[in-house]
């Protein structure tokens, strides 16, 4: 079955690198291939060599690499919620990692700080979320869900609170934070690594995904150890979309999307769904960041206004494609 889908995943592959490439060439300024070739290949122009390496590849590697943490956690969630409309921030982690970031930037401080503060307010609303929804006894993946819609409602209460309050200069900065935004992304290894890592250690595990998607108690009589399961998803899923939103902010439908899409391509199986959901989040993330540069250049659209644009007919049509089926 996997030895099937292999081909649609080398041409997802190829997809990939024509995105990055796209990436590269599309801007304000338009570069040829010829020239991004001579660049990477230690020559060029020192305008070209700024403009590429300085600008453009670390934002298009970064951009990729956040949109495939979102989709792989998107499919986790999935998984665990056994819900396939749950997405990355079902659970709230976004406006925990929000409320951080924007009582950062109110401080003042520096943006090293705010991608420090949103990373840790993530973590923290995923343990108030698993803590409150475990309580004294186990929980549920209902009982998780509810518990992460109620949290989340708080957090968009204490945002709403934020901007309220916030001095009129500081506005724009959070919004553009808010809706997702790439201009500042300049470091993508610490998304790659993680990316990388986690799927290596996820694709081993296909298998008992396979099975915990079909139920908890299915799972249970077939050996697996579904709560130790339950809590690895969730803490890889959590971690996964606390990078993201470090990254590039709140960017909302590539987890939700992605994963869909994917299934209706390569089937079920999460040893192929996985690293398909990666690339595939990679590259639309990348198409949208790079259209977001493009649409009114030279001024940038936030990415997360693309992908909201993007994600809504889409995931529309995929649900009058299920209805109708």
């Amino acid at each position: 079955m996997i030895s099937q889908r292999l081909p649609h995943l080398l041409l997802l592959l190829v997809f990939s690198l024509v995105s990055l490439l796209l990436g590269l060439m599309l801007g304000s300024v338009q570069v040829a291939p010829t020239e991004i070739w001579g660049v990477l290949s230690g020559q060029g122009s020192p305008l070209h060599q700024m403009l590429i390496l300085e600008l453009r590849l670390p934002r298009v590697l970064a951009a990729f690499a956040t949109g495939g943490l979102l989709a792989v956690a998107g499919a986790l969630m999935q998984v665990l919620l056994r819900n396939p409309l749950a997405d990355p921030y079902v659970l709230g982690l976004s406006g925990g990692a929000a409320v951080a970031a924007l009582l950062t930037m109110l401080a003042g401080l520096s943006l090293l700080w705010v991608s420090s503060a949103a990373f840790v307010g993530a973590l923290f609303s995923t343990l108030l979320v698993f803590g409150l929804a475990h309580g004294s006894g186990s929980w549920t993946p209902t009982r998780l869900l509810l518990t992460g819609v109620v949290i989340a409602a708080g957090w968009g209460a204490m945002i709403s609170f934020l901007l309220a309050v916030s001095p009129a200069h500081e506005l724009p900065g959070m919004l553009y934070w808010l809706m997702g935004d790439m201009s500042h992304a300049r470091s993508p290894l610490l998304p790659w690594l993680a990316l990388v890592l986690i799927l290596m250690l996820l694709l081993p595990l296909g298998r008992t995904l396979n099975v915990l998607a079909r139920g908890s108690l299915q799972a249970a009589a077939l050996g697996v150890s579904v709560q130790r399961m339950e809590w690895l998803i969730y803490g890889l899923a959590s971690l996964l979309t606390a990078i993201a939103v470090t990254v590039a902010g709140s960017i909302g439908f590539v987890g939700l999307i992605v994963p869909h899409l994917m299934r209706m391509i390569f089937g079920f199986d999460q040893r192929i769904l996985l690293p398909a959901s990666a690339l595939a989040g990679g590259c639309l993330l990348v198409l949208a960041d790079t259209l977001a540069r493009i649409i009114i250049a030279p001024q940038q659209l936030p990415v997360g206004v693309i992908t909201a644009l993007l994600g809504v007919p889409v995931f529309l049509l995929l649900l009058y494609r299920n209805k109708s089926a």
